[in-house]
């Protein structure tokens, strides 16, 4: 679908880099940031049901920025496609790239447990 699909889904080098290799903090970002985008995955839905791009453009900002701080490289990627998608109207597109969105989580969430 994309450039996600070669981007690696935690940047682990990022992440030691903002935190100063502090392992608990590591822990406490990749968490938060999980639970924030899994959270923005269901506001996005509604903005897609709602015929809103502008909101759903938004809402992909926001997370794609807070991704990309971190190192959530493959999340960001899809964020941005929807950003993107967004942008030109093209919600039955983002509809499908919110799928690809999930699996990217769940693939951040198994690369989480190593950090």
């Amino acid at each position: 679908m994309g450039d996600y699909q070669s981007a690696s889904a935690l940047d682990r080098d990022r992440l030691r880099e903002i935190t100063s290799n502090d392992e608990e903090l590591m822990r406490e970002i990749v968490t938060e940031l999980i639970d924030d985008t899994s959270r923005h995955i269901t506001l996005l839905e509604s903005a897609v049901c709602e015929g809103d791009s502008q909101k759903c453009m938004r809402l992909a900002h926001y997370s794609k920025g807070a991704c990309a701080n971190v190192g959530a490289n493959s999340v960001a990627a899809v964020l941005s496609q929807i950003e993107n998608t967004a942008r030109s109207g093209d919600l039955s597109t983002c509809r499908d790239s919110l799928m690809a969105l999930a699996r990217e989580i769940d693939r951040l969430k198994s690369q989480a447990v190593e950090v």
